[in-house]
């Protein structure tokens, strides 16, 4: 049988297959998905999932003409493959290589990017406004799955869409699962749809038609089938009641029947909603049965789906069973996820304290106020949301949290660079934004046992707090068996000096050693500190030494603007303190995707960088010793 992928080098190549070709092509990708990214890891699980649908619209539709908007975009590797981006998909996520989300600047075929959920319905509403305006004729195609309608972005769209706009093609691409199986009552109202006898028999009954007479039964069956759904929950659907018109909900694996639709749902002249029901993982064994771990991971054996065990504990698992054990002692401690137990290490407090466990779904604004409202009755909530995703919640922090005063925890997995995912989920700016606002206290660990002792500060803190940490292992400290509470504020001095002082943050504390060893072979008295605390700065540490060395260096794993650094020097100017202080951190640009060691060296975030930085000032010092003797 000839092979049909190589030949795809853009959408106008699928348009030209047969419908068996198609379906032969669509196994062809799946193999190719998987072996691809059993090399450079990535996320399968979404992406086997949604190989019929976006080879039907893109049969269908024609892009870059036409829009389609993928919310999150991580299930857009398909996309990628079918738009002249298929020889690249072995460096996807790989540093120059494809992005692992949708990305504009990559792709005329990409028309919206993204990598954080509920936010295709918005963007598609404005390219659809914008073409009525214009008078285009072009279609606007969303498609998002039914864990993103657990965000509240999604609903303040489809309150608007109606209203707006008569033409706009909405996919539901329902598979039961985020990056955890979906919770609250958006899930069930879907489980409801599908799971209804009449729904059932008339999709049933679809694809048998299709098959028997072709794509004249699919108006029908379409019709048939959204009266059928309509009778779910009493006068009309949910979609229905924002007036968009609901259709499904079908099988997302079956072409002809989605083609047939969506030729159908082209010449609507009307918003309209297509409920479609796909497999997560879908021609991957392991990926259907473990369908958590295959979301995203990192490279894996494409015969058996085992991938490498892990060495050492990452910073989230000792979150985790950190959690685990504050709970243990205080009953008033409770944890908060937005939909990413198994991200943040709450998978491992699930189990044991399943009553005070609470996930929010993919609604961070709602899961900071929730959280606010369990701290007003005593409560010490823990918030595990990462450092890119808490950007979403600003104003509730600021608003309902820390004007108020209130004993909430936020606990930022991600804090600092994400390697592969790339700038929608690096971590970079979380100091930034928080620093400014008072109240808050602003924790970052040198290690795992430090991060623990954080935690237990924390919960003993009677105000708003945050801690950061980083992605993946840290430098392998054990975890005492009793953590102990930190002085707010209190920086800690690793090793004493005279001539240069470093201030290593968090994860750059290592560097910051290396950094002196190089000095002090060099022949200069250095001081390394541990800073602990973004907010409140120690300022009789930082005073201090600004005041008897020659030089103050600051390293950061987070950008530079607004971000440590420029609080040391805000200390040292409200002093009046004259002394130079060379920063160390990420530029003002969005950081591209890659190895974070890779990404460190080319922005110099490294000890060797900070060096070549520091040499005017070290020859400045050099030349007053040799005056003075």
């Amino acid at each position: 049988m000839e092979e049909l992928l190589s030949g795809i080098e853009s959408p106008a190549d699928v348009k030209r297959l047969t419908i068996p070709q198609l379906i032969q092509l669509a196994e062809e990708i799946r193999e190719r998905l998987i072996l691809s990214v059993s090399k450079t890891g990535g996320h399968i699980g979404p992406n086997l999932g949604v190989v019929e649908l976006t080879l039907a619209m893109h049969y269908v539709f024609d892009t870059p003409r036409d829009s389609f908007i993928f919310d999150v975009s991580h299930q857009a590797y398909v996309h990628k493959m079918l738009t002249g981006r298929n020889r690249q998909l072995g460096t996807i996520r790989q540093p120059g290589g494809l992005n692992g989300f949708m990305l504009r600047t990559e792709s005329e075929h990409d028309s919206y990017g993204a990598g954080h959920a509920g936010t295709s319905l918005s963007a598609a509403l404005g390219m659809a406004v914008a073409r009525d305006m214009s008078g285009g004729k072009e279609h606007i195609v969303a498609l998002a799955g039914d864990a993103a309608f657990t965000n509240g972005i999604l609903f303040e769209a489809m309150n608007n869409i109606a209203v707006q706009t008569k033409r706009l093609i909405i996919v539901l691409n329902d598979n039961d699962w985020a990056i955890d199986k979906n919770v609250g009552a958006v899930a069930e109202y879907f489980h409801k749809i599908v799971t209804n006898p009449t729904v059932a028999a008339m999709h049933d009954r679809a694809a048998g038609l299709l098959e028997r007479f072709g794509g004249k039964a699919v108006r029908h069956m379409a019709r048939k089938a959204e009266e059928a759904a309509k009778g779910l929950i009493g006068p009309g659907m949910l979609f229905e009641e924002f007036g968009l018109s609901y259709y499904g909900p079908v099988d997302g694996h079956n072409l002809p029947l989605l083609i047939e639709t969506f030729k159908f749902l082209k010449l609507q002249n009307k918003p309209v909603v297509l409920h479609t029901i796909t497999q997560k993982g879908r021609g991957f064994q392991p990926a259907e049965e473990k369908q958590k771990k295959f979301h995203g991971l990192g490279p894996y054996n494409p015969e058996t789906g085992e991938t490498k065990p892990a060495v050492q504990k990452t910073y989230s698992e000792i979150f985790g069973e950190t959690l685990v054990k504050l709970a243990d002692a205080n009953d008033k401690v409770v944890a908060i996820t937005a939909a990413m137990p198994s991200g943040t290490g709450l998978d491992l407090f699930r189990p044991k304290h399943p009553t005070r466990y609470f996930d929010v779904g993919i609604a961070e604004e709602h899961g900071v106020i929730f959280a606010a409202g369990m701290a007003t009755k005593g409560y010490k909530p823990f918030c595990a949301i990462y450092s890119t995703f808490l950007q979403r919640a600003f104003d509730q922090v600021v608003h309902d949290v820390c004007l108020q005063n209130l004993p909430v925890v936020f606990c930022m997995d991600r804090g600092g660079l994400s390697g592969d995912d790339g700038p929608t989920h690096h971590g970079l700016f979380d100091i930034s934004y928080l620093r400014g606002i008072p109240n808050i206290v602003h924790m970052v660990p040198k290690d795992e046992d430090e991060l623990a002792d954080m935690m237990y500060t924390a919960m003993l803190h009677d105000g708003p707090s945050a801690i950061r940490y980083p992605r993946g292992a840290g430098p392998g400290v054990k975890v005492k068996k009793q953590p102990v509470a930190l002085e707010i504020g209190v920086a800690e001095v690793v090793q004493d000096g005279n001539d240069v002082a470093i201030l290593g943050l968090g994860a750059m504390l290592p560097e910051a050693m290396r950094l002196a060893a190089m000095l002090e072979h060099e022949g200069f008295s250095v001081a390394v500190i541990n800073p602990r605390f973004a907010k409140p700065i120690d300022r009789q540490c930082v005073a201090n030494y600004a005041k008897n060395c020659g030089l103050l260096v600051t390293m950061e794993d987070h950008a530079l603007a607004g971000g440590f650094g420029s609080a040391v020097l805000e200390t040292i100017n409200e002093m009046q303190i004259a002394a130079p202080v060379v920063r160390v951190g990420w530029p003002d640009q969005f950081i591209e995707h890659g190895k974070v060691e890779a990404l460190r060296e080319k922005y110099g975030l490294t000890a060797e960088a900070a060096l070549e930085r520091a040499r005017p000032y070290l020859a400045t010092m050099e030349s007053r010793r040799m005056a003075l003797r």
